[in-house]
């Protein structure tokens, strides 16, 4: 089947009923809409909610606590030590490359042998109706998952590796700052709440920069192609987006951390990348919503590109104009964005 792209720009602003019926016949689901407003950095500040949402997100078998067991889990059984990467060398090298090959492989794998071949959630929570691309010329031989995992796993795994390589290197011989657990018990369990705070400010302003049309034509078109998501779309990139996006992990050159950090913020962005593009809002057991997956936030910037840079947690799109809540009016304003973008 060959995808086509629906045109879904309004011609006049209908009522509130109206709207919801539109925005149903548009999605296979979506949440309630217009979208809230769930970031912590809420004026006047409150801390019930701040209390809450570290509760929700650290407290509970989140999707960042299982990336913080595999950090662990990574430092403690697979990675090579900090004193073997003190000199470049083929072997700790390749170690690092193959397990973030496997690591990646796996996890987008995974969700998508669930997801999309064995289809065990059906179209519960799935935000489109469409399925992933084939026989379509668009693709890298003619099919979207395939285009997908060559991205992800050539230059995406490469380049993941490769920076890992040379920050482990600065960490081993001491031209970055290091911590330990026992020297700075507050600050490691700090860190590990900031770095994905960290990665939602350093993505707002890079996604921004690749939506300038001279690097979004030449670069950040690639991984637009994904209108229709999936597990493996979340990492497939032109080699020029896949350095840029993984210049976050430079703030462990600059900043105090700890390997665990290191490889927190690498699940972060790689396998992380993958959940959060699966194309369903969470993994259901026994229809009850055990992982938070995709969101419908970003889901809109697939669909409607000039909108929602960021995530939904931090404020940068609210603050900035850029925010899409789902709503007809939304949408009419960030099609006006766009046009004015690109002529």
């Amino acid at each position: 089947m060959t995808d086509t792209t629906p045109n879904l720009d309004p011609l006049a602003t209908p009522s509130v009923d109206t709207q919801m019926q539109d925005m149903t016949r548009e999605w296979n689901y979506h949440p309630e809409l217009p979208l809230q407003d769930p970031s912590i950095f809420q004026w006047p500040p409150n801390p019930a909610y701040l209390l809450g949402w570290l509760a929700r997100n650290w407290l509970t078998l989140s999707e960042r606590v299982c990336m913080a067991i595999a950090a662990v889990a990574l430092w403690y059984f697979f990675y090579p030590s900090l004193e073997t990467a003190q000199s470049f060398a083929f072997g700790w090298i390749a170690q690092i490359y193959v397990i973030n090959f496997v690591m990646i492989f796996v996890t987008a794998g995974t969700l998508h042998w669930y997801f999309y071949m064995r289809k065990a959630q059906g179209k519960k929570l799935k935000f489109e109706r469409r399925d992933q691309g084939k026989n379509n010329k668009l693709w890298d031989f003619k099919d979207q998952v395939l285009d997908n995992m060559f991205w992800s796993l050539g230059s995406g795994v490469l380049q993941l590796t490769a920076f890992q390589v040379v920050t482990m290197w600065l960490m081993a011989n001491g031209y970055t700052p290091t911590i330990t657990f026992a020297e700075s018990p507050v600050w490691f369990l700090a860190f590990l709440v900031i770095i994905p705070m960290w990665s939602a400010f350093h993505f707002y302003w890079v996604h921004r920069l690749l939506h300038q049309p001279f690097l979004y034509r030449r670069v950040h078109a690639l991984h637009h192609r994904n209108v229709c998501i999936g597990p493996w779309s979340g990492f497939s990139m032109h080699p020029v987006e896949h350095f840029i996006y993984l210049t976050t992990l430079c703030i462990h050159w600059v900043v105090a951390s700890h390997p665990i950090h290191l490889y927190f913020h690498i699940v972060f962005q790689g396998p992380g990348a993958a959940m959060s593009h699966t194309g369903y809002e969470d993994l259901l057991i026994k229809d009850k919503r055990k992982l938070a997956l995709g969101t419908f936030y970003h889901q809109l910037h697939h669909r409607y590109y000039e909108c929602n840079y960021g995530n939904q947690e931090m404020p940068w799109d609210r603050w900035f104009g850029t925010f899409h809540d789902g709503s007809t009016e939304a949408t009419a304003e960030t099609r006006a964005r766009k046009k004015r973008m690109f002529g």
